[in-house]
């Protein structure tokens, strides 16, 4: 892969952790393997940490429309596909789109929703197009959902079930900043404003050229192999009720090919497998009874650790 390729998504990167959003590297790397996959993630973290923040200066770096949704439990379906309403000077109706219709999309605190507004979201992030009395609206491209969740322990929320988190390329949280840096932004205040005034550094067809090109990593077959021995580990392991299914799998090889991409490569190597397997496939597994209070991170990194590394 050239530098000329490579180029442009190490800039934006660079840009946002030095200067923007310092701190939270690891959470704004994983944003942007999801958008270079084709997938959507879901940010799961107490409030006030820099969920919607990131969002914003994803959208204002690359030059991408953003939209917003305050999930609460009043909210409809409609609210965010959007509706026909009748025009009386057309004597017809005609379709207002909902804040979905954007190339970003924050979906805050989506375990606030209720359960049937979840699944019309989720629907549409899987379909990538919203279908209203018959009619059928593709959503745009470059297509992204950042959802943010809060800890299910909090009031009034209603957790995602297995069958809808699955619909997440990557699930992570982003933790509080450093000493240091929180200091700082207690000094300085919030950088909202900062980043409204951000001017974009990759162009939307940038973007979808490095798509492309995330497309076409190589994986080899003993990469192929090694994903499936991983998958594999997962539905015998005795503490699973239910391992990584055949779209983790699909979302895992993807997921490590954006990742070979942003480190310059062409190619596949176990590493990037090995980084991307637990923020792709930890909220997929659904644990037996007895070993529910165990933490599905640590339980699937410990699968990682026990299956043999292929070596070229």
């Amino acid at each position: 892969m050239s530098s000329e390729q490579h180029c442009p998504i190490r800039r934006v990167l660079e840009t946002l952790n030095n200067e923007i959003l310092q701190g939270k590297e690891r959470a704004l790397r994983l944003s942007f393997i999801a958008l270079l996959a084709g997938g959507h993630i879901l940010l799961e973290d107490l409030p006030g940490l820099g969920k919607t923040t990131l969002a914003l200066a994803l959208s204002s770096v690359l030059g991408l429309s953003f939209g917003r949704i305050q999930c609460t439990s009043d909210l409809l379906p409609s609210d965010i596909t959007g509706l026909s309403i009748y025009d009386r000077d057309k004597s017809q109706f005609r379709f207002v789109q909902g804040p979905i219709f954007n190339n970003i999309l924050l979906a805050d605190e989506i375990n606030r929703a209720m359960p049937k507004t979840q699944s019309a979201m989720l629907e549409a992030m899987e379909e990538r197009r919203v279908t209203v009395e018959g009619t059928t609206h593709p959503l745009p491209d470059p297509f992204l959902v950042i959802a943010t969740q809060n800890p299910v322990e909090q009031i009034g929320t209603f957790p995602l079930p297995e069958s809808q988190l699955d619909r997440f390329l990557l699930v992570t949280g982003l933790g509080y900043p450093p000493e240091s840096l929180e200091k700082e932004i207690i000094r300085n205040g919030g950088i909202h404003e900062k980043i409204r005034d951000l001017a974009p550094l990759l162009s939307q067809e940038e973007l979808l050229a490095a798509r492309k090109t995330v497309s076409e990593v190589q994986l080899g077959d003993k990469l192929v192999d090694y994903i499936f021995a991983l998958v594999a580990a997962t539905r015998d392991h005795p503490y699973m009720i239910s391992g990584l299914s055949t779209r983790g799998a699909l979302n895992l090889a993807a997921a490590a090919r954006a990742t070979a991409y942003l480190e310059g490569r062409d190619y596949v190597i176990p590493e990037d497998v090995q980084l991307l397997t637990v923020p792709v496939g930890a909220h997929r597994l659904i644990l037996r009874a007895e070993h529910e209070i165990l933490n599905k991170a640590e339980v699937l990194q410990s699968i990682v650790d026990s299956v043999p590394v292929p070596r070229a």
